[in-house]
C-alpha cells in the first residue's frame, strides 16, 4: 500500500478491462490460429488442396497483422496499466513467478520469430519446411498460453501456495487445467471467427466447402470451451461460487454476466452452425460480424466474470485489491496506515484532507469519485432516505431500498428499515437530522469493514479464506487506527448529497 496512487477519474478497473479484452481476444486468436493455419496447411498439402492452402496464406496475414502488431503493442499496454494500478500485485506475480515470466518469454520470441518467417517464406522454401515453421509457430503460441494460464488462475485460487509458497503449487492450482481446457477452446473460437473473412475470398466454386470446414471447427471450439467452462466453475470453492451462483449471490451483477457467458456461447454456436454449415450461402461480411460479436461477448464476459470472482482479491486470500497483504492487517490496525503509507503520511493533517488520502489508499483501487463505481453515488441521499420512509406510491420505496440499500444493509428488510427511520413528515421537518443519520450509516459501515479485518487476521492463512461469512464478501476491510476511520468518514461525509442536492 505504499506505492504512489494513479487517481485515474474513469478508475483502474475500466481501463484495465478496455486494454485487456482486446489483447486478450486477438492474443487466443494468435494461438488458435496457429492450429487451424497449420492444420489446413497440412491438408492442404496431403489433399493437394489450392483452396485450403491459399485460405491458410491469407490467414497468415492476418495472423501477423493482428497478432503480431496489435497484439505485441496491446501487451505491452497491460504491463503499464497493471503496473500503475495494482503495483503490489505487479510486484508479488513477478516475485513469485519471475522464471515463468522468463520462460513465457522464450515461448513469444519462437512464436513472433516464427511467425515472421512463416509469413514471408510462402513459396520460397519447400511445403515440407514452411510447414514445420508453422508447426513451431503454434507450438511456442500455445506453450505462451499453458504458461501464462498457470499464473491467471493461480490468482483466482493458489491452492496449496498459501502453505507452501511452492512455484509449482502455485501453477498447478485447482483451477488450472479446466481453465487450460476453457481457453484452448476459446483460442480455437477466436481463430475460427477471424478465418471466416479471409474464408470469403474463396472462389464461389469452393467457398461453401471451405466455410462448412470452419463451421466444424467453430463447433468444436464451442463444444470445448463450454466443458471447460462447466469444469472450471465445478472445482471453484464454494466462497468464490457464493459471488455468482445460489438463489442469492453475493454480487448480482455477476450473476447477470455468468448468464450472460452461456447465452453468447449458445449464440455463437447456433450462428456458427446456421451460417457456417447449413446455409453457407448466408455467409457475408455482416453475419461474419454478428458471429464475431458473439464470439467476443462470451469471451469478453467470461473475462469479467472471471476477474470478478476473485473479489475483493487480487491473489485470493493473500493480496486485496487495494494492495494490503492479509498479513499486514494487525500491524496497520495496530500503528495506523499513515505510519505504513508515506502517501497518507504526508500532507495536510485537515481530519477531512487526510481522510481523503486515506480514501484514494484504500478505496481508489475500485472506486471512484464520480466514474466507474463512484463513491458519490451511492452514498445514501436525503431523496432515497425519504422515498424509502414514504414508500409512496406503495413498492416505490422497496424498489429504492432494493437498488441504493441493499448492498449495505443486508442485514435489514425493507420492513426493518422502514421501522428505524423517522416518518416522511419528519424527515421533511428536520434535513439536517436525516444528514447526521446518514453520515451515521456510513460510519458504522466503515466500523464494519474495520471489525472485519480482524476476522481476515485471525483466518487460517493456509487455507482459502471463506469470504462469504464476512460482512462485506466484496470489499477489503478498512485497515487503520479508529481515529484514521473517523477521518475516513468525515471526508465521506462532504460527498452525502443534502436536501435540495446542496
Amino acid at each position: 500500500m505504499d506505492y504512489p496512487i494513479w487517481d485515474l477519474a474513469m478508475g483502474g478497473g475500466l481501463l484495465m478491462a478496455i486494454v485487456a479484452i482486446p489483447h486478450v481476444i486477438v492474443a487466443h486468436f494468435a494461438v488458435g490460429g496457429g492450429l487451424l493455419i497449420a492444420v489446413t496447411e497440412t491438408l492442404a498439402v496431403r489433399r493437394d488442396d489450392p483452396a485450403l492452402r491459399e485460405l491458410a496464406r491469407r490467414s497468415s496475414l492476418v495472423l501477423i497483422l493482428v497478432s503480431t502488431v496489435f497484439g505485441a503493442i496491446s501487451g505491452v499496454g497491460i504491463w503499464v496499466v497493471a503496473g500503475l494500478i495494482s503495483p503490489g500485485a505487479i510486484s508479488a506475480l513477478i516475485h513469485t513467478y519471475v522464471w515463468g515470466w522468463a520462460l513465457e518469454w522464450v515461448f513469444f520470441v519462437l512464436e513472433i520469430v516464427a511467425a515472421l518467417v512463416y509469413y514471408a517464406t510462402w513459396d520460397k522454401i519447400s511445403k515440407g519446411a514452411h510447414l514445420l515453421v508453422g508447426w513451431l509457430y503454434f507450438v511456442g503460441a500455445y506453450m505462451s498460453l499453458v504458461v501464462i494460464n498457470g499464473i491467471i488462475t493461480f490468482m483466482l485460487t493458489p491452492g496449496r501456495w498459501l502453505e507452501t509458497h511452492a512455484f509449482w503449487d502455485g501453477f498447478f492450482n485447482p483451477t488450472y487445467i479446466p481453465s487450460t481446457l476453457l481457453r484452448t477452446g476459446i483460442a480455437i473460437l477466436m481463430a475460427t471467427v477471424f478465418m471466416v473473412f479471409a474464408a470469403l475470398k474463396t472462389p464461389e466454386d469452393r467457398r461453401a466447402s471451405v466455410l462448412r470446414y470452419l463451421g466444424w471447427w467453430l463447433a468444436g471450439g464451442v463444444i470445448v470451451s463450454y466443458a471447460g467452462y462447466r469444469w472450471w466453475e465445478a472445482v471453484l470453492p464454494e466462497t468464490v461460487l457464493a459471488l455468482f451462483r445460489g438463489a442469492a449471490p453475493s454480487l448480482a451483477s455477476l450473476a447477470a454476466t455468468r448468464h450472460f457467458v452461456l447465452w453468447a456461447l449458445a449464440v455463437t454456436l447456433v450462428v456458427g452452425v446456421l451460417i457456417l454449415i447449413l446455409m453457407p450461402k448466408l455467409t457475408r461480411a455482416a453475419t461474419a460480424v454478428v458471429l464475431a460479436l458473439a464470439a467476443f461477448a462470451f469471451f469478453g464476459g467470461y473475462e469479467r466474470l472471471r476477474e470478478g470472482t476473485r473479489k475483493p482479491f487480487l491473489i485470493h486470500s493473500h493480496l486485496f485489491s487495494n494492495g494490503l497483504l492479509v498479513s499486514d492487517i494487525e500491524t496497520i490496525n495496530a500503528e495506523g496506515v499513515a505510519s505504513w503509507s508515506g502517501w497518507v503520511a504526508r500532507g495536510d493533517a485537515d481530519p477531512v484532507s487526510f481522510g481523503r488520502r486515506i480514501f484514494k489508499t484504500e478505496c481508489s483501487s475500485c472506486h471512484t469519485l464520480d466514474g466507474y463505481q463512484g463513491i458519490r453515488g451511492v452514498m445514501p441521499s436525503f431523496a432515497e432516505v425519504l422515498a424509502v420512509a414514504a414508500d409512496d406510491p406503495p413498492g416505490s420505496g422497496e424498489r429504492v431500498f432494493q437498488a441504493e440499500c441493499a448492498a449495505c444493509h443486508a442485514d435489514l428488510s425493507f420492513a426493518e428499515m422502514r421501522e428505524v427511520l423517522p416518518s416522511p413528515d419528519e424527515i421533511n421537518g428536520d434535513p439536517e437530522m436525516i444528514y447526521d443519520l446518514n453520515v451515521g450509516m456510513v460510519s458504522a459501515t466503515i466500523a464494519g469493514l474495520r471489525a472485519m479485518g480482524a476476522d481476515y487476521a485471525a483466518a487460517d492463512r493456509d487455507r482459502m479464506i471463506n469470504t462469504a461469512a464476512m460482512d462485506y464478501p466484496y470489499m477489503p476491510p478498512f485497515v487503520g487506527t479508529e481515529k484514521e476511520a473517523d477521518m475516513l468518514g468525515q471526508y465521506l461525509a462532504t460527498l452525502i448529497p443534502q436536501k435540495g442536492g446542496e
